[in-house]
C-alpha cells in the first residue's frame, strides 16, 4: 500500500504541458497564455469624454457658481462614433456624450446635471478645471506595452483587453480534452429506468461535470460492458481525442474488473493500494504513441469524485499549464463542530458542510451516498495517524469543485 503523497507525487511526475497551439480571443477564455501579448494600439485609442456634458476650455467656467453660472452658446453636438475632427473655440461649448472624442482646443468636461440642460445656449453652474472628466488617449495602455504575461489565466476581463488592444488570435495552452467512461455489465444510461440488478450511469455524468468544473473539456463516453476487447477497442478509438482519459469502475480485485485487466497488459499502467478512504483502488499510467496519462477511478461514485479532487484536477491544471502548490494543493483551514472518528493508517476524506470556518459531517459517510454527498461543500482531510478529531480541533478541508466560496 502506498500513501495519498507517492501517488499523486507519480502522477504529477509524469503529466506534462499540453502544446500550445494559435486560438482566437474568444476561444481562448479559460486557457492559460503561453505567450507575452503586445498591444498594437493605445488605450483609449483618442481623447474622449468620460460623462455626458458639455466640452469646454476650462478657462472659460472658471467662475461659474449656481449662483452666477456662465453662459455659452452651444455651437455643436459630438456624439459617440464621431469620426470628424472638431475644433472649440474660447468662449464657445459643443454637447457630448461619453466616449465622444473631444474637440481640439477643449480641455474639460461639465456634467449636463451641473447645467440647465440647454441645446442652443447653456448654463453652466459648476467650475471646471482642465482635465475633468476627459480620458486621455494611452491613459490606460500605449501602443508597444506588454498587456499579459505568459501563464495568465484568461478570463472575462483579460479577454475584454485581448480584444481591446488590437489581438485576434493568440498563442495559448489549450484546455485538456477529456475522455470519459464507465465500465459495468449494470450501468443503464441516465433517464431509462434501471431493472433488477442495474444501476443509472451516474459516475460518467459526475466526472464529466467535475472535469467542466476543473476548466477541462469533457467528451462523455458513458457505460462500457465489462468484455475486455470492447473495453480495449473503446479506448483505442479515444485516443486520437484525448489529452488524458478517465475511467470509473473494474480497478479493484473482483472477478470481472475489466479495467485492471485490460490495462495491466497495455501502455505504463500501475494499479496500487493508496492509504486513503473512501478511493483505496487507483490506477495511473500512459497510452498509446502520444502518451495519453489515464487515470483509472474506483466504481462507488464518493470514491470516484474524491479520488477526481485529490488526484486527477491537480494532474488537469498542470496539464493546462496551471501548475498548483505542493501537496495538499487548495486546502483551506476550518475547525471540526462535533466530533469524528477515523480509521488509523489511511487519509480520510470526510464529506462536511462548513459555516464559516466551522465544519460538519454532511450525512452518511458510505463510499455510494450520493445524498450526503450533493449536500458537502468540502472534504475533511484526516491523517493517516490520527484517529480522532474533537469538536474544536483544527482541520483542513478541501472545497468541493462548484461549491467553493458556499
Amino acid at each position: 500500500m502506498i500513501s495519498v503523497e507517492q501517488h499523486l507525487s507519480r502522477i504529477m511526475g509524469t503529466v506534462k504541458v499540453i502544446r500550445p497551439f494559435e486560438l482566437g480571443v474568444l476561444d481562448a477564455q479559460g486557457c492559460v497564455l503561453a505567450e507575452d501579448i503586445t498591444a498594437r494600439g493605445s488605450l483609449p485609442g483618442f481623447t474622449n469624454s468620460a460623462m455626458d456634458g458639455y466640452a469646454v476650455h476650462a478657462a472659460d467656467v472658471a467662475s461659474a457658481t449656481p449662483e452666477d453660472p456662465v453662459v455659452l452658446p452651444v455651437v455643436n453636438d459630438i456624439a459617440a462614433g464621431n469620426t470628424h475632427a472638431l475644433s472649440l473655440a474660447q468662449g464657445q461649448t459643443m454637447r457630448i456624450m461619453t466616449g465622444a472624442p473631444m474637440p481640439r482646443g477643449a480641455d474639460a468636461v461639465v456634467p449636463v446635471e451641473a447645467t440647465d440642460g440647454g441645446v442652443v445656449r447653456v448654463q453652466v453652474r459648476q467650475r471646471s478645471v482642465v482635465g475633468q472628466h476627459v480620458r486621455e488617449a494611452g491613459e490606460d495602455v500605449e501602443a508597444g506595452d506588454v498587456v499579459l504575461r505568459r501563464g495568465t489565466l484568461l478570463g472575462p476581463g483579460q479577454i475584454a483587453l485581448l480584444a481591446a488592444a488590437g489581438i485576434a488570435r493568440l498563442k495559448v495552452v489549450p484546455r485538456p480534452r477529456v475522455v470519459v467512461l464507465s465500465t459495468g455489465d449494470e450501468l443503464v444510461q441516465v433517464g431509462l429506468t434501471p431493472g433488477f440488478g442495474q444501476i443509472v450511469d451516474s459516475n460518467s455524468v459526475m466526472i464529466s461535470a467535475a472535469v467542466t468544473a476543473v476548466g477541462a473539456t469533457p467528451f462523455r463516453v458513458g457505460g462500457v460492458k465489462d468484455d475486455a476487447r470492447e473495453l480495449m477497442d473503446t479506448l483505442e478509438g479515444q485516443l486520437v481525442r484525448a489529452d488524458a482519459i478517465i475511467t470509473t469502475g473494474g480497478v479493484s480485485m473482483g472477478a470481472f474488473d475489466t479495467v485492471k485487466e485490460v490495462l495491466s497488459r497495455v501502455g505504463t499502467v500501475q494499479f496500487d493500494k493508496v492509504a486513503m478512504r473512501p478511493g483505496m483502488p487507483q490506477g495511473f499510467g500512459l497510452l498509446g504513441d502520444e502518451q495519453v496519462p489515464v487515470f483509472t477511478l474506483p466504481g462507488n461514485p464518493v470514491s470516484a469524485l474524491v479520488s477526481f479532487h485529490v488526484f486527477v484536477a491537480p494532474a488537469l491544471r498542470a496539464m493546462a499549464g496551471r501548475p498548483e502548490p505542493s501537496y495538499p494543493p487548495g486546502y483551506v483551514p476550518a475547525v471540526a463542530s462535533e466530533p469524528f472518528t477515523s480509521v488509523p493508517g489511511k487519509m480520510e476524506f470526510l464529506r462536511v458542510v462548513l459555516d464559516g470556518d466551522s465544519a460538519r459531517l454532511a450525512g452518511g459517510q458510505g463510499s455510494h451516498m450520493l445524498g450526503a454527498l450533493a449536500a458537502a461543500d468540502a472534504l475533511a482531510v484526516i491523517p493517516e495517524d490520527v484517529t480522532s478529531v474533537q469538536a474544536g480541533d483544527a482541520i483542513e478541508c478541501l472545497p468541493l469543485l462548484g461549491r467553493e466560496g458556499l
